[in-house]
């Protein structure tokens, strides 16, 4: 079994300002104190979870990748049961619910990845780009070992550069439809992709050669609610309402 509950550090409590580039808006929110893993999983991690091998040609101590979001929730719900933990999503065949008041491993919201990775700097990066993330100026053709690169002053390596990481937040419910969240950059990307504040998104379903996740620990809400650290299920719903025609293109997320 891997323990997981030993390799997440506590995130201390803290107030982050997100932006949204396509309404020009800002939100402040403030999160309570959460548990987060101090690397991307890895393949060692992945495979020993699923009862796997680590694939041929696939180095054990570096990041998951090509993996789907639903994948990765799937995942998390296998590592609670394992631990003895709440699972915290309940899949169906279009959609998943996530119980924010369970114990169990989890997608950290977008929120609480961005407060992470800051980890009280205010600046695009929490360090050099060269000291503490794998891009392109590193001339890699890979996800490379999780760990190598200096970690930001909350103890958590590779939140910028290796691989993406998927968040829990849909990217943008009005245009992208179920599109999901993605942070970090990865060790393709220019310097100008590896910043803190960037965010992506991808259909859930994608499997990208630079894209992974890392894992939060524990509630982010009360029970009952659809709510919890930055993240609330009517927000999704609101987002996805356009008034008037829709624009050519869009695809709004439909309840």
């Amino acid at each position: 079994m891997v323990d997981l509950r030993s390799q997440v550090v506590r995130v201390p409590a803290g107030t982050i300002t997100l932006r949204d580039a396509r309404t020009g808006t800002t939100r402040d929110v403030e999160l309570t104190e959460f548990a987060l893993a101090r690397t991307p999983v890895t393949w060692a991690q992945y495979a020993q979870v699923r009862g796997t091998m680590v694939p041929e040609g696939a180095r054990g101590d570096a990041p998951v990748h090509s993996v789907s979001w639903r994948d990765a929730v799937a995942w998390c719900n296998e590592a609670s049961r394992q631990e003895g933990l709440t699972e915290p999503y309940a899949i169906g065949e279009s959609s998943v619910v996530w119980d924010v008041a369970a114990d169990g491993f989890r997608l950290p919201t977008e929120a609480e990845w961005e407060w992470a990775c800051r980890a009280g700097t205010d600046g695009p990066t929490y360090g050099p780009l060269a000291d503490v993330a794998w891009t392109d100026a590193d001339h890699v053709d890979g996800a490379q070992p999780v760990g190598l690169k200096q970690p930001n002053d909350f103890g958590l390596a590779d939140m910028l550069g290796n691989v993406w990481e998927w968040c829990w937040d849909y990217a943008d419910t009005a245009r992208y439809a179920d599109y999901r969240s993605l942070r970090g950059g990865g060790w393709a990307d220019r310097h100008w992709s590896v910043r803190a504040s960037v965010r992506r998104g991808s259909v859930p379903g994608a499997r990208l050669d630079d894209l992974g996740f890392r894992v939060a620990r524990g509630p982010a809400g009360r029970p009952g609610e659809r709510a919890g650290q930055g993240w609330s299920h009517q927000a999704d719903l609101d987002r996805a309402a356009v008034s008037g025609p829709v624009p050519f293109g869009w695809t709004p997320l439909r309840p």
